[in-house]
């Protein structure tokens, strides 16, 4: 195939599929968008345009008229949307404390006219250079590096047929390397805009594209080629307390939530910012509001194509949308300004059989197993896949319908994903969290999906036991399975992994016999060179606990995917040259509470993709008595964050049984005494004083000790402690809205 090849093939037909004529429409309208930038901000009044009519920010918006980032991030969406993320992308704006921040580094000391002055001037002479083809200068203005989807939409309104509407680097690079073009070009210090004109120049060496408008060549490319993964995170988000804002965002084509004290979403850099900002407002929460911030960022970055689930209470679902639109702060409205555009597809309402105590919060993710099902409940099916450009009217392209026995990559965990992806790219991946996360659990769901079982991957503990074991079996005559695990501790070495001398059972006669033994590792490659179309996989579990160096010998040189089959190396016990067949994949997991070793030397870090694995507060999807187990995970490690850092965790394993919650009193009462106390006292190290800053009023006073409770008693007690006692008075009393915090 040659660069550029698959595009074009069959190229005349997806045309013939294009509505052309909508995509005239839409660039109609993308036209009309651009003149009213051109009449609100004319190019020859750049040279005097002040700071209040350029930036984003509190002040600003109260002026009248729209600031030019307002205008080019929220009033030009047809034209080409630069929705998502912080508004550190405008290189300069107002936070709504009223202070200025400014993104250049060389400009953070300079007041912030002076260095207004200094972006306006770097615009000024990026649209000069433009106007004379010299587009090569405007890589010398480092201001406007810090936003590069900004200048570029900014150039693409003045000069309309120098840049097509697209200003995302990582879309540009995709599209090129499409078109046949070179991304690694730009993949690192090239500029968007220069991105930009190389797909302009490909296009324009598409006779098929002759005569378009670049809009519709846009609409085009995300229609037929989207470069947004089909399997992102799909959002569980409350229309308002018992659904009170279903009728206005089916009206109007939009979700919205609340937190409205915060202010825009835009202004927060990071979760922990925004998380600052929360812990200002909504200060009940005894677990913090760190994991809110993150839902909240995820909610304001969601793009269009996105999947959401519209609900009321924890058994009913209202509808599935379509993100259309990007993140505003509607200040017009009364409460709930955050809002997203969406396309809702009511043909997807039901009623669960049994709560999803987990949608008692307002946003929270969508298993891939309960979407399945959400799909499978649908009233009338699925129309034909398409897929909607950023401008595009909304389809449910996305939703297709699912048969029992059907499971696609949209249908697996995205963590399973992401995992098998690292491992097509590296070769090797080491999942790394604390005790508990169920890291070996997600190294084996990725064995399944690599055996072509991703339908076990969250079935039934016996089925998904019983293929695993058959992918682990060894049948006479064969010197190793497709799934091999092991575990390494410290006298593990390199004549267990690769080959040496061991004593020989079948030897007869008196005295010790050595034999040379292939290693684990040896006898995987063989059977993998045996079968060249079949993935072979090693789960190594505790993989830090071995002397890694040691085990692995020279063998660690030919890990690298671009030397496997190719390079070979001698092996110093045997004399023997061997390579490593390109169909062998490592996984190996660590646990990072464990300082008994030290720390992977660079050349093997080198050599491995590093995943963390945090606590999954979606998969406690429970209540015990009323205590949300995942509200009480989440102070927990709250806590234990607090005093003894991030690796200190406790994982969801603890309070799950049958990888379901834990269900009763009992359950709860063994797991909390038996499992949690001695992990958290291991973390103490015998200080009593600790151990109480962690547990509080579990711990007695006198004896320094977990005080001993009936069971039925511990979830009340537990949501008293951890959860905050609004939000517990809430779960206690059955109500299905939400925390005490969101108050959805």
């Amino acid at each position: 195939m040659t660069e550029g090849g698959e595009f074009h093939d069959g190229l005349t037909k997806r045309i013939a599929r294009f509505d052309r004529e909508e995509a005239g429409a839409l660039a109609d309208k993308a036209e009309e968008e651009r003149h009213q930038v051109l009449e609100d901000f004319p190019l020859e009044r750049w040279d005097d345009l002040p700071l209040t009519r350029y930036a984003l920010g509190p002040d600003v918006s109260a002026l009248p008229g729209r600031s030019f980032c307002r205008l080019m991030e929220y009033g030009t969406d047809t034209f080409g949307s630069i929705r998502g993320g912080s508004a550190a992308k405008h290189i300069i704006f107002q936070h709504r404390e009223g202070s200025w921040r400014i993104v250049p580094a060389s400009l953070r000391d300079m007041e912030p006219h002076e260095a207004w002055l200094q972006v306006r001037g770097d615009f000024v002479t990026a649209f000069a250079a433009a106007s004379k083809g010299a587009y090569d200068h405007i890589d010398e203005l480092e201001s406007l590096s810090y936003g590069q989807a900004l200048t570029t939409k900014a150039l693409a309104v003045y000069f309309p047929d120098e840049f097509l509407p697209i200003f995302s680097s990582s879309h540009l690079r995709y599209f090129t390397s499409l078109l046949g073009g070179r991304p690694h070009q730009f993949s690192s210090g090239v500029r968007a805009w220069r991105a930009n004109r190389e797909l302009l120049g490909l296009v324009r060496r598409t006779p098929a594209f002759e005569g378009w408008r670049p809009h519709e060549v846009m609409q085009y490319l995300y229609a037929f080629h989207d470069p947004r993964p089909s399997d992102r995170v799909v959002w569980k988000i409350a229309p308002g307390e018992r659904a009170a804002l279903w009728d206005d965002c089916l009206e109007n084509r939009r979700i919205r939530v609340g937190w409205d004290e915060v202010g825009s979403l835009v202004e927060f850099e990071s979760d922990r910012e925004l998380k600052d900002a929360l812990d200002k407002y909504f200060p009940y929460s005894t677990g913090g509001n760190l994991r809110l911030a993150r839902q909240l960022l995820a909610f304001r970055d969601l793009e269009p194509g996105d999947l959401l689930v519209a609900n009321r209470g924890k058994s009913e679902v209202l509808a599935v949308g379509t993100v259309m639109g990007g993140y505003s702060f509607d200040s017009e409205l009364e409460s709930h300004r955050h809002t997203v555009g969406v396309e809702w597809d009511t043909s997807f309402a039901q009623l669960f059989d049994s709560p999803r105590h987990a949608w008692q919060q307002t946003l929270v993710k969508v298993p891939a197993t309960l979407m399945r099902e959400i799909r499978l409940g649908r009233r009338t099916p699925a129309p034909p896949p398409f897929a909607p450009g950023p401008s595009a009217k909304a389809k449910t392209a996305f939703l297709p319908s699912y048969s029992d026995a059907t499971v696609s990559d949209a249908d697996l965990p995205e963590a399973v994903r992401t995992v098998r992806a690292l491992l097509n790219h590296k070769g090797q991946v080491v999942l790394q969290g604390p005790p508990g996360t169920g890291k070996t659990r997600l190294a084996l769901s990725v064995a399944l999906t690599m055996a072509g079982r991703g339908d076990l991957v969250e079935a039934a503990p016996e089925p998904r036991a019983a293929a695993l074991a058959e992918l682990s079996s060894v049948p006479e005559g064969v010197k190793a399975a497709r799934l091999t695990t092991v575990t390494f501790h410290p006298s593990y070495g390199y004549e267990d992994f690769v080959e040496g001398f061991k004593p020989d059972t079948a030897a007869s006669g008196a005295g010790l016999h050595l034999k040379l033994t292939d290693g684990l590792f040896l006898r995987v490659c063989e059977e993998a060179r045996q079968a060249p179309d079949t993935t072979f996989l090693i789960i190594v579990d505790e993989i830090n606990r071995g002397d890694l160096p040691r085990i692995l010998g020279e063998m660690i040189t030919l890990l690298e995917l671009d030397k496997r089959g190719s390079v070979s190396v001698t092996l110093p016990t045997s004399g023997r040259q061997r390579t490593v067949p390109p169909n062998v994949r490592l996984i190996g997991t660590m646990n990072s509470a464990d300082r008994s070793v030290g720390h992977m030397d660079a050349a093997i870090r080198r050599r491995f993709a590093f995943v963390d694995v945090p606590p999954d507060l979606d998969a406690l999807d429970g209540e015990v008595e009323g205590l949300g187990l995942a509200e009480f995970l989440e102070g927990l490690n709250t806590r234990l964050e607090a005093r003894f850092g991030p690796d200190h965790l406790i994982g969801q394993a603890f309070l799950l049984s049958g990888d379901r919650p834990l269900v009763t009193a009992e359950q709860l009462s063994h797991a909390f005494h038996h499992e949690i106390v001695p992990s958290v006292t291991a973390f103490c190290l015998g200080r009593p004083e600790l151990l109480q800053s962690v547990l509080g009023t579990l711990v007695d006073d006198g004896t320094g000790r977990v005080i001993q409770t009936n069971p039925q008693d511990l979830p009340s007690i537990l949501a008293k402690e951890f959860v905050s006692a609004e939000a517990a008075g809430k779960e206690a009393a059955g109500d299905s809205t939400a925390d005490a915090w969101g108050g959805e």
